[in-house]
């Protein structure tokens, strides 16, 4: 006959079983809540509020606004976005500038533009920075192999925008002459086709043009980065009066753009999906660059930096007809970000 003792210690292996399932079951359970509350968007109980996102859609620093939509980000804080594209940034600020959206993503060159212009431009925050993203491509068979021929070409780029920046800063960089090149104003959607039709050289641009002619180019590509040369910086802009105005509209947006530029983080195969599409070009074509880009929403001292080296830049080559570099702390609104995230404003003011 078995004893009870014996009894007893045949149930404690069955009953140690049944408790580890348990707990497994809460852990996964526990998991999957963490989950949906982190990526999910958190239902909006107030009046619905419209805001229209003048956006560089063909640009992977847009991600976080991208994302942010996809993601359903910018209707957790009750607004109903609209994503307005553009194929530059400058064409999107000047939306915004014009009334025709209310914020809009820039980089920091369009933005120096604007104030010297006297363009009342307030940035709320950057959301993105990369040092690979622009480069030149040039063709081999104009005898263009390194960056020292580049002297006497032609050279595509799009005016006013970062890539006119990084090619003056490069061609500094390799000692050559302020007018060693000869640029040639492009749009940006026109800027591949040239280089491909042979009538300019090489060109000076961003992604994903860069890949576009690289690609089509193929062996008689010869590309040249600019690590060091040029760290692009990626922002939210829209007016003075309008970010005066709606501050509570400027908080939900980036509440929302936080959330986005941790999704493209966090997902990189799902984001630079959403980017692909928005772009119209094959994912694969961003994988290589992804893990150089930095989607981070902040307001730090590199910005005011930026913007005065590039001031500098466009008085010497008479760019603008300022001669004085403004201050740039009356071009950026802190108070949004500060309140949102705190930590992520560390401009000196």
């Amino acid at each position: 006959m078995t004893s009870t003792a014996q009894r007893r210690d045949a149930r404690v292996p069955a009953y140690r079983q049944a408790l580890l399932v348990a707990v497994t079951v809460a852990v996964v359970l526990l998991g999957a809540m963490a989950w949906v509350t982190r990526t999910s968007a958190p239902s909006w109980a107030g009046p619905l509020e419209s805001v229209t996102l003048a956006t560089n859609s063909n640009y992977a620093g847009a991600c976080s606004v991208l994302a942010a939509q996809e993601q359903g980000y910018f209707a957790g804080e009750g607004l109903v976005a609209t994503i307005q594209p553009h194929t530059s940034g400058k064409s999107a600020l000047d939306a915004a500038l014009n009334g025709r959206a209310e914020l809009a993503t820039v980089a920091d060159i369009p933005i120096m533009f604007a104030a010297m212009n006297g363009q009342p431009v307030s940035v709320v925050a950057s959301i993105f920075k990369a040092e690979r993203d622009q480069a030149i491509v040039a063709r081999k068979d104009r005898g263009i192999a390194a960056p020292a021929d580049l002297k006497g070409k032609r050279v595509g780029v799009t005016l006013g925008t970062s890539g006119n920046f990084f090619l003056d800063a490069f061609t500094n960089r390799q000692k050559l002459s302020a007018n060693a090149v000869m640029a040639v104003d492009l749009k940006p959607e026109a800027i591949t086709g040239a280089l491909l039709s042979g009538e300019v050289d090489a060109i000076s641009t961003w992604e994903p043009y860069l890949g576009m002619a690289r690609t089509q180019l193929g062996s008689n590509a010869a590309m040249f980065y600019g690590e060091g040369v040029y760290e692009v910086i990626f922002n939210l802009a829209g007016t003075r009066a309008f970010v005066a105005t709606h501050p509570e509209t400027v908080k939900k947006v980036l509440r929302a753009v936080i959330r986005g530029a941790q999704f493209c983080t966090d997902s990189p195969d799902l984001a630079s999906a959403i980017v692909a599409r928005a772009m119209n070009i094959d994912p694969g074509q961003l994988k290589g660059l992804w893990p150089s880009y930095l989607f981070k929403v902040t307001l730090d001292q590199a910005l005011i930096l930026a913007l005065e080296d590039e001031t500098r830049w466009a008085i010497k080559n008479k760019l603008t007809g300022q001669t004085k570099i403004p201050n740039y702390l009356s071009y950026v609104d802190l108070g949004a970000l500060k309140a949102v995230r705190p930590s992520a404003v560390t401009i000196i003011h």
